[in-house]
């Protein structure tokens, strides 16, 4: 009996799941006809009018069809303002939005849900407010710390950014809104990011800067993604036949339109002919733009054909029928408690504790009457600043308001602002130059406070001027003379704890050498100040877990090794010498020490790894290893643990990173109490791209299975065999 029901159960799932998939059939043929019989109706104009600006955020529609403009706007902090032409405000009442983290915060999360509740949260705001495509998630691989959109992508990891890509695509779709996913590709740097050419190996390009798009396409099924500024090849990336047309569109399987970087068209008959499919820009003389009259032109000259016009607007419609020409569209929200949920969640899971050698944390209230908290990253906000997308955000805490929501009626705070972060990239205001040192006043104020106070918080970093699209910062030194800040608190009070501010790598091997308790956050979102407030007194235990290697010094790190060909270039010409050495692969591989390593983060407890397995010793290339990795949290805090899980081969007949992260899960412990953690990696992941046959193969022999808390932090370890 138990039999027969359990297979009249399956007949029911496997009927239901062909009437399901006949349905979607169904449904796309019909969509498929649609599309075709408007495109028939559009005359050669209209056709044209609609694959390119007619307003900063938008391409224009076909009225007399009911077709409507096609409206995207910026994110990945929140929701753009709306903006006139010319970049100025708008000024409206009703364009405010939640600001979310920065993508290196939500990465150092590790955390994949999150990025699906951004994704939803973030497309329900940009639905709410009229927009198509929103565009996000941007997440280029972090190759140089000194990339001032280091901030806004995610990791140096293709995995880890796949992974988080994958997650955010699907939530931002959800509310039939189009993730356009960016900078596709090999956007690394802002120094002459409109004219540089990148010169990479296959191999690197394979393996390490195209797996997190192939994925937001293959896996997120992301409907829009947007060509980058930069030379690939000598071949700007809008007019690029391999990466548009044989990559994206052949292989890959892409259905829907590619999106120029705005201003990044170089070309008509290059770019039409080649795969790019709508030409967006800054300048208001629209008929003048490359895909307006000269593609008319060209058309009608016979340089570019009809089909190809009609596959551009066929695209179009085919990512309007996903979005505004939707059925059962979701109403849209915005600014609401769940999205600063979201937005709390993803700060406090971000937040990397550093240090803490004397236990200063989580702090001991009941023995603190006074705290100074000092320092210009205290107050300030992060929503807006630089050149680039930020958001105006409804409400954003600071760092210092949340210490006061927190503990305002337990302890006395004393603040001191400590330094100017103020910063003018032209002149070179307030950063550590002979002209601009040090502010001695102010120093001396944050010392008065420091003396007086049980404890210091003290708060450096970066800022939203400091790192900014449009630029490249010029090392990795503290700004704002922030560094003889730093010596003088912890010399005035030897309980300083420091809390450094960034979305990028900074050189604090002083402050790790010289003070007992660090922590990192980031651009950390309206929620920033409470969320740190709630790691700081111990009300959430630290989980987040650094998405990049923080190099001791620059010129160990991968891009900076091999001189200016390597970074930032000759010649309008950067060489990817590194290969597919990137981040801690090459710190690893080249046995070089960092000054943290990637996956580092700590906790107010300790976790204790033992007794890894796998599921099987010997594997065909068609299966999955499962492993299984027992963890007991030892000490007296619940918490989570990132348990990362990476791969290596020995003895191999190609060159190999050391390492390579195939697995990650992020799991909550309480304390004393210990689960077994089930990881999986598909065989054919294992796979590296063979330059002579372009395509992936699997090497047979022996791997090793790393179970880590960090890329150097190995807890255990198993060898399985491919056969």
């Amino acid at each position: 009996m138990k039999h027969k029901k359990l297979r009249y159960i399956t007949f029911v799932l496997v009927f239901a799941a062909c009437l399901n998939a006949t349905a979607q059939k169904k449904a796309t043929n019909t969509v498929d006809v649609k599309i075709a019989a408007i495109i028939k109706k559009l005359t050669l104009e209209e056709k044209i009018a609609m694959v390119h600006a007619n307003g900063l955020f938008s391409s224009a529609g076909v009225k007399r069809l009911g077709i409507p403009d096609l409206v995207s706007d910026d994110g990945p902090l929140g929701v753009r303002e709306e903006v006139k032409p010319g970049w100025g405000s708008a000024n409206l009442a009703t364009d405010s939005a939640t600001f979310f983290p920065n993508g290196s915060a939500m990465a150092a999360t590790w955390n994949p849900d999150l990025l699906y509740r951004y994704g939803h949260d973030i497309g329900e705001e940009a639905l709410i407010r009229g927009k198509q495509v929103l565009l996000s998630p941007a997440f280029n691989i972090t190759r140089t710390p000194l990339n001032g959109r280091t901030y806004e992508y995610y990791s140096e990891d293709p995995f880890l950014n796949a992974r988080l890509a994958v997650s955010a695509v699907k939530g931002i779709q959800s509310q039939h809104v189009a993730a356009c996913v960016k900078h596709y590709a090999v956007n690394n740097q802002e120094v002459e990011r409109g004219r540089v050419n990148v010169e990479i190996d296959e191999r690197t390009l394979r393996e390490i800067y195209l797996p997190a798009f192939k994925a937001a396409i293959t896996e997120g099924n992301a409907w829009t993604i947007m060509s980058a500024y930069n030379k690939i090849r000598g071949e700007y990336c809008a007019e690029n036949d391999y990466l548009l047309n044989k990559i994206l569109k052949q292989e890959w399987g892409f259905k829907g339109l590619v999106m120029s970087d705005w201003g990044g068209t170089h070309s008509t008959v290059a770019s039409a002919n080649n795969g790019l499919d709508v030409e967006m820009g800054s300048g208001e003389k629209y008929d003048e733009y490359y895909f307006a009259n000269k593609l008319l032109d060209s058309v009608k000259a016979g340089q570019v054909s009809i089909k190809v016009i009609d596959d551009k607007v066929r695209r179009i419609l085919w990512v309007m029928y996903k979005t505004s020409l939707s059925n059962n569209k979701p109403a849209g929200k915005i600014n609401t408690p769940g999205h600063s949920k979201t937005a709390y969640d993803i700060a406090v899971e971000s937040i990397v504790l550093l240090k803490n050698k004397k236990n200063m944390l989580p702090l001991n209230m009941p023995a603190i009457k006074s705290i100074a908290v000092i320092g210009d990253n205290a107050i300030r906000n992060f929503h807006l600043g630089g050149f680039g997308a930020g958001v105006k955000a409804r409400y954003e805490v600071t760092a210092l308001a949340g210490l006061k929501n927190r503990l305002g009626n337990q302890v006395a705070i004393n603040f001191a602002q400590g330094y100017s972060g103020d910063y003018d990239p032209e002149g070179g205001i307030n950063v550590n130059t002979d002209t601009h040192p040090a502010d001695q006043v102010m120093i001396d104020e944050a010392v008065a406070q420091a003396k007086k106070s049980d404890i210091a918080l003290l708060f450096v970093g970066g800022n939203r001027d400091y790192e900014s699209e449009s630029r490249d910062r010029k090392d990795l030194s503290l700004p704002f003379g922030e560094q003889a800040l730093v010596n003088a608190v912890t010399a005035a009070n030897p309980k300083t704890i420091v809390v450094v501010i960034g979305g990028a790598p900074y050189d604090i091997g002083a402050i790790k050498k010289n003070n007992h308790t660090i922590v990192w956050s980031w651009y950390n979102g309206a929620e920033n100040g409470n969320a740190l407030a709630d790691v700081l007194v111990g009300i959430v235990n630290p989980s987040g877990k650094l998405p990049f290697t923080f190099p001791e010094s620059l010129d160990k790190s991968p891009a900076h090794s091999a001189g200016s060909m390597a970074y930032p270039g000759e010649n309008l010409t950067v060489n990817y010498k590194e290969g597919i050495l990137v981040g801690y692969r090459w710190y690893d591989t080249k046995k070089i020490e960092p000054l943290y390593p990637f996956g580092f983060g700590l906790s107010y407890t300790s976790y204790d790894y033992k007794a890894i397995h796998t599921n099987k010793q010997r594997y065909n290339p068609a299966e999955t290893i499962t492993v299984t990795v027992t963890i007991k949290n030892t000490g007296k805090y619940s918490g989570k643990e990132v348990v990362q899980l990476y791969v290596s081969k020995p003895v191999s007949a190609i060159e190999r990173a050391q390492k390579e992260l195939k697995a990650f899960k992020k799991v909550w412990i309480g304390a004393g109490k210990t689960t077994v953690v089930k990881l999986r990696v598909a065989i054919k992941d294992l796979a590296y791209f063979d330059v002579k046959s372009m395509k992936w193969a699997i090497e047979p022999g022996k791997y090793n299975i790393q179970a880590a808390t960090s890329s150097k932090g190995i807890r255990q370890a198993i060898t399985i065999s491919v056969i």
